[in-house]
């Protein structure tokens, strides 16, 4: 059990997909306008990362390994994750065409965040058992969805206050994304 806390608090915060492995930065910029659609987001994330890491588990070890196939896990592992992501697209299509609008462009970024991918590639590389597996795809989610909403918090901030001409926009939020990344490496001394 305390090695699955474990992986949680190192996945979420001490090895945060975004802000130390820089990976999803795309979305991590793109969708954090706003609070409710990066908590959105950061479920939809959440879910995939967490379903992809299991159906990844599953097929690398009862798969990949017993053929000698290990060679196409990164193609397996994209097949994988882009049907998740087309499962999470018509549902949320059909359950919630709001939030299907707002997220736009960025739900089937999914599909080529390099996040999910990552989380797949590396649950192979720990060597980790299943359940660690889907409990580090979890945690990896939810320590991007505290990213996200943390900058969506931070830019709402910024859109209220009066911000010098060189720095309005986009350097704005990457200074910001760069300070959480900072505060963020205080967590590394937070597990062994």
């Amino acid at each position: 059990m305390t090695n699955l806390i474990l992986i949680i608090v190192t996945t979420a915060l001490v090895n945060n997909v975004v802000l130390s492995q820089f990976l999803g930065i795309c979305s991590f910029l793109g969708v954090s306008k706003q609070i409710k659609t990066s908590a959105s987001l950061g479920a939809a994330v959440t879910f995939v990362i967490g379903i992809a890491s299991a159906v990844a588990y599953l097929l690398y070890n009862f798969v990949l390994v017993p053929f000698d196939l290990t060679y196409l896990q990164t193609i397996v592992f994209i097949l994988v994750i882009a049907a998740l992501v087309q499962l999470v697209e018509m549902f949320l299509k059909k359950t919630s065409p709001a939030l299907y609008q707002a997220l736009g462009i960025f739900l089937p970024l999914i599909t080529t965040n390099c996040a999910v991918l990552g989380v797949a590639l590396t649950n192979v590389q720990n060597q980790y058992s299943f359940i660690e597996s889907v409990i580090s795809g979890v945690g990896t989610g939810l320590g991007y969805t505290l990213s996200i909403v943390l900058l969506a918090s931070i830019r709402t901030r910024i859109d209220e206050s009066t911000i010098p001409v060189p720095f309005r926009g986009m350097p704005i939020v990457l200074l910001s994304a760069a300070l959480m990344a900072i505060a963020f490496m205080g967590f590394s001394g937070l597990a062994i």
